[in-house]
């Protein structure tokens, strides 16, 4: 293994000091050290990774010097554009190091979201001309690799990934939670549904969210039918609900969603606004955290989110940080005859250690959530 400290002075030994990108579950422990010993202008952790990408082009503008962006391989296709449009060496010529962690490597199990992924990322990076390398999980080789990759991205002005397998970084953490008076975000998620009616569509986000819906209804005995479990596509689980009140006008959706995922796609809010579903619910369980990759801060804390619903054409927004309010605020909503509606949930960073997987494949998921969105409506 080589250790985050190593893989960062390095970097800024040879001239690299501004980071930028999306975590990582594989750069947890890269994440947490930038975290905890760069200055937070210099270790901007974006909305999503093409985002991070024009971060890294505007500091080579601003300094001449190249920024490290990292990101999980299932980031890069918010990647292609700005790499191809933007920093490509056919028109800005602005170089770049990317680092990608390689989850669904071919012959390492992973999640079912994350296979073809693992599978195609090499030949992605191929089909964009760019160079890449796996990065060693020694330091005497990674050090020449990384030498190697800076000398390439300055001389030509392109860039190159450094592509990071399981397990080679060191652990680094982060400093433990502090103690929180707010909800725990599985309470939130099982008074969430309870509170609504039976004929409630449930869509939940990717990662820690979904997980405990799924366990939620292990844990209840009751079906897992009227939920959608997004396991995959980070941000996009808002606009997968609101097709689906679009199409089932009589029927109550509620997206679960989560503040990383939401900023992910922030403008997906201004198209719920503007159609105007009054049978969608959005909520927003915000830990100001990406819980599912080690728990690296989110700007989920420092923005008014209800706000930004309200802008973007919600008819009602609320933030709440109690489940008695959270409760009172939900019926409130659907007594109300006017939606979209948002509730963003204050809860508190973590998970369960035992928290599980679900257990279903994501076509067996498909097949029951279909089957239950085509049953009658019961009012």
């Amino acid at each position: 293994m080589i250790s985050p400290a190593f893989f960062t002075q390095t970097l800024q030994s040879l001239g690299i000091s501004f980071f930028a990108g999306v975590p990582d579950s594989l750069l947890k422990s890269l994440c947490a050290y930038l975290k905890m010993n760069v200055a937070p202008a210099d270790n901007i952790t974006a909305a999503n990774e093409g985002g991070a990408m024009a971060l890294a082009a505007g500091h080579f503008l601003a300094t001449g010097k190249p920024a490290c962006v990292y990101m999980q391989n299932s980031g890069i296709g918010n990647a292609v554009n700005p790499l191809l449009s933007l920093l490509d060496s056919d028109v800005y010529s602005i170089p770049a190091l990317l680092v990608i962690g390689w989850r669904g490597m071919p012959g390492v199990h992973d999640e079912p979201q994350h296979v073809k992924q693992g599978r195609v990322t090499t030949d992605l990076l191929d089909a964009m001309e760019m160079p890449y390398t796996v990065l060693a999980d020694n330091e005497a080789d990674a050090r020449r690799q990384i030498e190697m990759a800076v000398s390439f991205i300055k001389d030509t002005g392109r860039q190159m990934a450094l592509i990071v397998r399981k397990g080679t970084f060191e652990p680094y953490s982060l400093p433990a939670a502090e103690p929180s008076a707010l909800p725990c975000r599985e309470e939130a998620i099982r008074t969430i549904i309870s509170s609504m009616p039976r004929d409630t569509a449930f869509v939940g986000t990717t990662g820690m969210i979904s997980r405990e819906l799924f366990e939620l209804r292990v844990s209840t005995g009751t079906s897992h039918e009227s939920d959608f479990l997004t396991v995959g596509s980070m941000g996009h689980a808002s606009q997968i609900a609101l097709a689906i009140a679009l199409a089932q006008p009589r029927r109550h959706v509620a997206c679960l969603d989560g503040d990383g995922a939401f900023i992910m796609h922030t403008g997906g809010a201004t198209i719920i606004g503007s159609l105007a579903p009054r049978n969608l619910l959005h909520f927003v369980l915000n830990n100001g955290a990406h819980d599912s990759v080690g728990g690296q801060d989110t700007v989920g804390f420092r923005i008014d989110i209800p706000a930004i619903a309200r802008a973007c054409g919600y008819a009602q927004a609320a933030c709440i940080d109690t489940l008695d309010n959270l409760q009172t605020q939900i019926a409130a909503m659907l007594a109300s005859d006017a939606g979209p509606n948002l509730l963003e949930v204050k809860v508190r960073k973590g998970a369960r250690p035992d928290l599980g997987r679900p257990t279903t494949t994501p076509i067996q998921n498909r097949d029951t959530f279909m089957s239950f969105l085509h049953q009658p409506i019961n009012r």
